[in-house]
């Protein structure tokens, strides 16, 4: 038997010839002459030969789909199957190429179709050809079709028409639901349907633990069918007697509505779960006019339209959350009647179809998320990068070709860091500058801008910290000017001096290396707590001027950390700390994600805590404070000695790990 497909190095178009060769047949595959190697890599999948799988070179938007006249004439009266899968199955696609390939390349197929004198045509479809009709829709109505407002509606509703009423050859018509992955493997080509949603999912895993319930919303009903349905079903429709002029739904007769779709690939993908889902008719009383004049208030529009960027969501998807079409599928289940072809549960595939997007189509794959790939020849400045943190940092952004720009207080340290990081094969541009002097700040920008023009990357990591109880603090005042004048002033000072280039370029990015004691509140860090809380606040004010102007902030609440700054109060030496390159891995992040925050799931959960039951938290930290006491030093002893730690401090220390006693 011989087969002739439009489509067939598609998704669908790839199993079904698969199929059609496990019959023995023999399948003729339109291509573009340029697209003759994706079809040899395709024979090698399906183990066929060019006996076999026969390439016919032409263009589906030229007349008789571009097949010249000799190829056309050995292929006359010789194709018992015309199978036309070949479209633009893309919401976001333009209108002007889906006029020309849904509608025009029917055309040229049906007339292919015709002068080969072909056995029958089978024009796969789409149940978006019924547009957005409201209510059941039957496999016997076409005209009834309604709101094909979107091209994508209208020209797939249209190139049926194309068949209906010019194909002159016996013809059969499908309408898959939205195709996915298989139901084995996940396989799938490309982002479409659901999957524009994953994204969204995995960004609430990444932010929440799986066992928090979140809000979201109900929706219609999505027909969602896996791709070895639609092409087992397609296959053994083709092939029965008596069934021309029929049109068949290959859709799942028990659809599940959007809100339960999300929530399938939820627990797929160990996201949160849906505990709420809002049903947008419960709006419904809000008379129309009043909703879309809301949804075209300028800041709604932004707001929306940036989300929706954000998660990769074509505006146009939208329009489908509440889908209100139902499809009536009796034809297709009378001919699988007898069969093993059904549609499987979703949940029961659900996890293949999330991993193979999460190995194969996740678009952060394609991008570069080194950090070199991120500030390779990009300017970075790192404060207090001669030690700790800052050094560590220094030294991943040298040996990823970043050009380092580090600045420090000691000028013999700033000189041995340079050294060494030149030695790795790192730019280095080293400035002296104390950072708690505010003509010191001044004339490290402009030194800065001087010699490198502009910054991309500025890294406020030099700091002050001090462990010391309130009551031992009435008679020094002078422990909080100090923490407010590096931390903040400081680094504040520095923010206001590169942002101007920053804003003109429409780049940049900062990275304030914050506490995670500004989200325990922890106890004897008030001053020290209190000048990274100014900061916070001072960068997400800054933040929200900036956004538009890709100007960027990444607050880090980072967890007690194995540096000089924190030398001096022994009892640290005996409890669990991260290591500077571990901090700096943190940093890393910070610069190649930019999310707005990194915080550990402790310290979340702490900002939680205070944020529903502020008496428990305080209680907690109250507990942490009285089981650890004041170094020596801070009570005003000149002693040494390394103090003993219990085992109950121990314990404690390492279940609230990083979190400053």
């Amino acid at each position: 038997m011989n087969y002739f497909l439009t489509g067939g190095t598609g998704f669908i178009g790839r199993f079904l010839v698969e199929k059609l060769l496990a019959r023995g047949g023999t399948v003729h595959v339109l291509v573009r002459e340029q697209s003759l190697g994706k079809l040899d890599t395709l024979r090698e999948r399906w183990g066929a030969d060019e006996n076999q799988v026969k390439a016919v070179i032409g263009d589906l938007t030229s007349p008789n789909l571009g097949i010249d006249d000799k190829t056309m004439d050995s292929l006359k009266g010789h194709i018992d199957h015309f199978f036309h899968l070949a479209a633009v199955y893309d919401m976001g696609a333009d209108e002007e190429a889906q006029q020309a390939t849904n509608i025009e390349g029917t055309r040229s197929a049906v007339n292919a179709a015709q002068a080969m004198g072909a056995g029958c045509f089978h024009h796969v479809s789409s149940i978006a050809a019924a547009g957005l009709f409201k209510g059941t829709f039957r496999e016997d109505m076409f005209e009834e079709a309604e709101k094909l407002d979107h091209p994508y509606l209208l020209t797939k509703h249209e190139s049926e028409k194309v068949v209906r009423e010019s194909c002159r050859v016996p013809f059969r018509i499908y309408r898959p639901g939205m195709v996915i992955g298989h139901s084995e493997t996940g396989e799938m080509d490309k982002v479409d349907g659901p999957y524009y949603f994953f994204k969204m999912i995995q960004k609430i895993r990444h932010a929440l633990p799986q066992w928090v319930p979140t809000v979201g919303i109900e929706g219609g009903r999505l027909n969602v069918v896996p791709v070895d349905f639609v092409v087992n079903a397609l296959d053994h429709i083709a092939h029965l007697e008596g069934e021309d002029g029929n049109c068949f739904h290959l859709v799942d007769s028990d659809p599940y509505k959007v809100g339960e779709i999300l929530n399938i690939f939820c627990e797929a993908g160990h996201a949160p779960r849906m505990g709420m889902r809002i049903d947008s008719r419960m709006f419904g009383f809000v008379p129309p006019f009043i909703r879309q004049s809301l949804k075209n208030l300028p800041p709604v529009k932004r707001l929306t339209s940036a989300v929706l960027d954000d998660m990769g969501i074509p505006p146009s998807v939208l329009s489908f959350i509440n889908y209100p079409t139902r499809f009536d599928a009796r034809e297709t289940e009378r001919v699988l009647k007898g069969t093993d072809i059904a549609v499987p549960r979703l949940q029961d595939y659900a996890p293949v179809i999330w991993d193979y997007w999460e190995r194969h189509l996740d678009p952060d794959l394609f991008k570069d998320r080194t950090l070199r790939g991120t500030v390779e020849g990009k300017v970075c400045v790192v404060t207090g990068g001669t030690s700790g943190i800052g050094l560590a940092t220094a030294q991943k952004l040298a040996d990823a070709g970043a050009i380092l720009v580090i600045g420090a207080r000691k000028k013999e340290r700033l000189a041995e860091i340079t050294a060494d990081l030149e030695a790795r094969g790192g730019n280095v541009h080293a400035y002296q500058c104390d950072f708690a002097e505010m003509e010191d700040c001044d004339r490290f920008v402009q030194t800065v801008l001087e010699n490198h023009g502009h910054v991309d990357v500025l890294i406020n990591n030099a700091g002050r910290s001090i462990r010391r109880s309130l009551a031992l603090s009435f008679d020094r005042f002078h422990d909080f000017e100090r923490t407010m004048q590096l931390n903040y002033f400081g680094s504040v000072r520095l923010i206001m001096g590169f942002a101007p280039a920053m804003l003109e370029r429409r780049r940049g990015h900062v990275v304030n290396i914050s506490s995670i004691g500004v989200l325990t509140n922890a106890p004897r860090f008030s001053a020290y707590v209190a000048s990274k809380s100014a900061l916070d606040a001072f960068s997400r004010c800054a933040a929200a001027e900036w956004s538009d102007r890709n100007v960027t902030f990444t607050t880090i609440n980072m967890p007690l950390v194995k540096t000089p700054m924190i030398a001096p109060t022994k009892i640290y030496d005996s409890v669990p700390t991260l290591t500077p390159d571990e901090a700096a891995e943190m940093v890393a992040d910070a610069i190649v994600y930019r999310p707005k925050r990194i915080a550990t799931r402790l310290g979340i959960f702490a900002q939680v805590l205070h944020a529903i039951a502020p008496k428990m938290g305080e209680i907690v930290m109250n507990t942490g404070y009285r089981m650890f006491p004041d170094s020596p030093a801070a009570a005003g002893s000149k002693s040494g000695e390394k103090p003993k730690v219990s085992s109950e401090q121990v314990a404690f220390a390492a279940i609230m790990r990083g979190i400053y006693w």
